[in-house]
Formats: C-alpha cells, sequence, structure tokens
C-alpha cells in the first residue's frame, strides 16, 4: 500500500511539480505529500540528509533536537515513513484516495479518446469532493444528489466559500460539443455563452477536454507557493 500510494504522488508530482500543487490534486496534506516523497526518494533535503546522518551516529531525537535546532515535529516531516498505518480507519483512508485517483485518471484517459456523454457523466461522477479552482482562484467542488430511483440526478451543487449553487449537467454537455481540440481557450467565455462556464471551464481542463495557456494552466492547478525540490 505505501508503495502504491508512492508512485501515485510521484506520478502527480512529475505533473504538477509543486508540493502544494500535488496536495491539491490528491486533497491530501501538504506534509504527507512531502513526506511520501522523501519515503520514495524522489526528493531530497539537506534537513533529512544530517537527521539521517546523526541518526547512523547513535543520536537521539532529543540530541537532534539540540544539533540542528529543529522542532521534533519539524524532525519528524524531514524523516521517510518507517513503518505502514496500524489503525484500520487510516489504512482504509489511504486506500480510498489511492483509488479514488486511479479511477479518475483512467476516466479522463478514456474520454480524451471517446468523448461521449456515457463517458463525460463518469467523469462528472468521480470526480464529486474534487478540489478545483477557477481562473480567478476561486477553490469550488461538487457533490450529485440521488433521485428517488436511487440514481444521480443530472444537476452539479457547487460548494464555495462564499455561498453554494447549482450546475445543470445539460450547460456541461454543451460546453463539450462546441469546443476544438486544436484551440486553446484563453478565458471561459471563449468557449461560449453558457450559463457556469466560469466552473465548467476548469472542469473540461482538467478532463482533458480542452487545452489553456501555461500561465492559466498554473492558476487552475493552483501553483505558484513553493518550488520543485531537488530530485534524486
Amino acid at each position: 500500500m505505501l508503495q502504491a500510494q508512492i508512485e501515485a504522488v510521484k506520478e502527480v508530482y512529475d505533473d504538477c511539480e509543486e508540493i502544494k500543487a500535488t496536495a491539491l490534486e490528491l486533497g491530501l496534506a501538504e506534509l504527507k505529500v512531502r513526506k511520501l516523497l522523501i519515503t520514495g526518494n524522489i526528493i531530497s533535503y539537506e534537513q533529512t540528509d544530517t537527521i539521517t546522518s546523526l541518526q547512523k551516529e547513535g543520536k537521539t531525537i532529543d540530541q537532534i533536537i539540540e544539533i540542528t535546532g529543529l522542532s521534533r515535529a519539524s524532525i519528524n516531516g524531514y524523516l521517510p515513513y518507517t513503518k505502514v498505518p496500524y489503525k484500520e480507519t487510516e489504512i482504509s483512508s489511504n486506500a480510498e484516495w489511492c483509488i479514488a485517483y486511479r479511477k479518475r485518471k483512467a476516466a479522463v484517459e478514456v474520454l480524451k479518446e471517446n468523448k461521449s456523454e456515457k463517458q463525460l457523466w463518469e467523469c462528472i461522477e468521480l470526480f464529486q469532493g474534487y478540489p478545483f479552482r477557477t481562473v480567478t482562484g476561486l477553490k469550488y467542488s461538487y457533490i450529485l444528489k440521488k433521485g428517488r430511483n436511487g440514481n444521480y440526478t443530472k444537476e452539479l451543487f457547487i460548494d464555495r466559500r462564499e455561498s453554494s449553487k447549482s450546475l445543470a449537467w445539460s450547460s456541461i454537455l454543451l460546453a463539450m460539443q462546441k469546443v476544438d481540440p486544436d484551440i486553446v481557450y484563453e478565458k471561459p467565455k471563449a468557449i461560449g455563452d453558457i450559463r457556469g462556464i466560469s466552473y465548467i471551464y476548469p472542469m473540461l481542463w482538467r478532463f482533458g477536454i480542452i487545452s489553456v495557456p501555461e500561465e492559466v494552466e498554473q492558476k487552475l492547478r493552483g501553483k505558484g507557493v513553493g518550488k520543485k525540490q531537488t530530485k534524486k
């Protein structure tokens, strides 16, 4: 399980090139992402090498704190995982985010090849709760609700800081049908005057349906804080 988590985080990190953006993509804490990358020998820190060397010399944590001036929490943050979780709830949580990432990735890959209504809806179902961002930086996610027949209704309920609103499935489908794969869409309105297009635009980009300028992509990823660390 630990190796599967490392591989999933590495895939996203290689693409996002930032710990913060990787954490946002996977819905994980930045500290967890960093420790997984350290554990997989994907990134390195001078502090990690120093702490590891002191441990090999037989120094205790209290002695390392005194020598380095780092807090106990900071030392833990720079060290790799040395054991897998033993609590059933933590094991379940780790498995869930890893499985969710794999399912979303697979669905997006199929949608890129087959831009059908059915495949688009599968992505909509799988990306519930995903942390999207608009071009202006507004964070939002959405959920679907089930009707009396037990199936999802064709309406997305957007959750954002200021308030909540609904987004019609028909608007998302219309947007997908209007886009041209050869066009780089610089802003949401370039797709068309569609209700909720500011929310649909990041979704279409994340689903691999549209291309956007590099500077816009960085905004949609939530990039900009922190730099990529040195790879091993």
